[in-house]
């Protein structure tokens, strides 16, 4: 794996990632198996690790612009933290081991399809004005505190059993069971998963081992294509409150469509 390569996987990654506030796996993992092949369990302890450094630049720009929702965000962290224990461990089942790590990546690829129909309906409705908007905060309730506990055990479950960055779970479950808007949900996003790919990235890359590969091997990946995603994520973190909000929103559901078809086709390794 070169250098030079690694670099742009990471710049994209941070793009992208710090643009929609979904971390920076979507990109690293497909390109990952696109120029390398079929390694799922490699490329998600890497990718993991990545997204902190992607979504920790972002956060900066959506720290700024002061779209948080710290009612949500009080409920969806410490529940992703221990949902992605859970998903790590998980993902080193033997259901998965071996030759089947592929069906990792087939998941992801499945879940992606689901995201894809959710913001075409989204982008939809909001063309012809029939979204109606609910900031989480004016919305606090039990009830309100229950659902965004909901959203982020699921999140934490799906990001350690995938190597997804939270976005891609976080995002579509705020707007669907929080009302939350596009751009405070996907700042939301970006700070749960500063919160807890530290904590997965190192529970994925000590388990390494059960799958034959080196600990060090996962970071010797992550330490070339964090400077491009740290840069990325800082400049899509900004351009995500400049750009109109259906443009970020079909740039989403593009990415989602390439990586989507990428990992819906792989094949197992050798």
């Amino acid at each position: 794996m070169s250098f030079p390569v690694l670099f742009i996987i990471g710049l994209s990654a941070g793009l992208l990632g710090g643009l929609l506030g979904i971390g920076g796996s979507i990109v690293i993992i497909p390109a990952l198996t696109f120029l390398y092949g079929e390694n799922q369990h490699l490329y998600q302890a890497a990718a993991i690790l990545c997204n902190f450094f992607v979504s920790a630049s972002a956060v900066i720009a959506h720290w700024k612009a002061e779209t948080f929702d710290r009612a949500v965000l009080k409920w969806l962290t410490p529940l992703a933290m221990a949902g992605i224990l859970a998903g790590v461990a998980l993902s080193n089942c033997s259901f998965f081991a071996g030759s089947n790590s592929y069906l990792l990546a087939r998941a992801f690829g499945a879940f992606l399809v689901y995201v894809v129909v959710y913001n075409l309906r989204r982008l939809y409705l909001s063309w012809f004005g029939k979204i109606p908007v609910v900031h989480g905060s004016a919305a606090a309730s039990p009830a309100h505190s229950l659902l965004s506990a909901f959203c982020g055990a699921a999140t934490g479950l799906a990001a350690g059993l995938l190597g997804i960055g939270a976005g891609t779970v976080a995002t579509p479950m705020q707007q669907f069971f929080l009302r939350v808007p596009l751009r405070q949900a996907m700042s939301n996003s970006a700070a749960t998963i500063v919160c807890i790919a530290w904590l997965g990235g190192l529970y994925k890359n000590l388990t390494l081992p059960q799958h034959g590969l080196e600990i060090a091997d996962s970071p010797n990946i992550a330490v070339w294509v964090i400077p491009g995603s740290i840069v990325g994520g800082y400049i899509g973190g900004h351009l995500m409150h400049i750009l109109p909000k259906n443009l970020v929103r079909g740039a989403f559901i593009l990415v989602c469509i390439l990586a989507a078809i990428k990992l819906l086709t792989v094949t197992p390794s050798g």
